[in-house]
């Protein structure tokens, strides 16, 4: 099937078009939501910007519009922007694991236009899956966290199996999700398989307040890998 993904430029996402790929089917466009604030339900919020670049580091086409502060803002940007393209895909492409508030939300809107809903994370071990993508060689930033446990220094780190050991003792003393779906870290991915080019951070500024933080990153480039 020809789909097009829903792109945060985070882990899951990105992973779900590796797999995707890897099944046979085509993803030739990423579609990204823009929120309005760091509070959104729906999306990913920190460096959203940076998802042009690993689009162009992928080498695939991109959307990416803003949405409104409310929750059906949100589901409304992504509705326009999928009822503009569907006639050029089969389906809609999401990293969504166990969140089903947004499984069914995103769901909902295909089967109104007649796509189908693909999303080859769902449900799967959250631990397992981290482990795939480091096996599989995605280089994951933490750029990131709002929840007891996680800490400032965290952000900027690069996720490997050190740091996978440190969220699933998280999970089972604080209840973190090991894989951050509700919000607990953030992520961002600067190269994989994928990746024609890799993403280069130039400058970034770590903003913290209280027990969560993230990093913004002001500048980065591609570079050859």
């Amino acid at each position: 099937m020809r789909l097009a993904a829903l792109f945060s430029g985070g882990k899951d996402s990105t992973y779900a078009i590796y797999l995707a790929e890897k099944l046979g089917h085509e993803v030739p466009l990423l579609l990204t939501i823009s929120p309005a604030t760091d509070e959104s339900y729906y999306f990913h919020y920190p460096n959203i910007w940076i998802t042009r670049l690993q689009a162009e580091a992928m080498e695939k086409g991109h959307i990416m519009v803003s949405a409104g502060p409310s929750r059906a803002d949100e589901l409304h940007a992504l509705i326009d922007l999928i009822d503009k393209i569907s006639g050029e895909i089969d389906g809609l492409l999401s990293g969504v694991i166990k969140r089903s508030a947004q499984y069914e939300a995103f769901k909902k809107i295909c089967v109104e236009r007649g796509l189908r809903f693909v999303t080859p994370l769902w449900n799967r071990d959250p631990v397992k899956l981290i482990e795939e993508m480091l096996s599989d060689n995605f280089e994951i930033l933490i750029v990131g966290v709002a929840a007891e446990g996680l800490k400032k220094d965290l952000l900027g780190k690069v996720l490997d199996r050190q740091l996978l050991r440190l969220l699933k003792d998280l999970s089972e003393s604080y209840g973190v999700s090991p894989v951050g779906e509700g919000g607990e870290f953030e992520t961002l991915v600067i190269d994989g398989p994928l990746f024609k080019k890799r993403i280069r951070i130039l400058d970034y500024d770590i903003r913290w307040s209280g027990y969560s933080g993230f990093m913004s990153i002001k500048k980065a480039e591609l570079v050859e890998k």
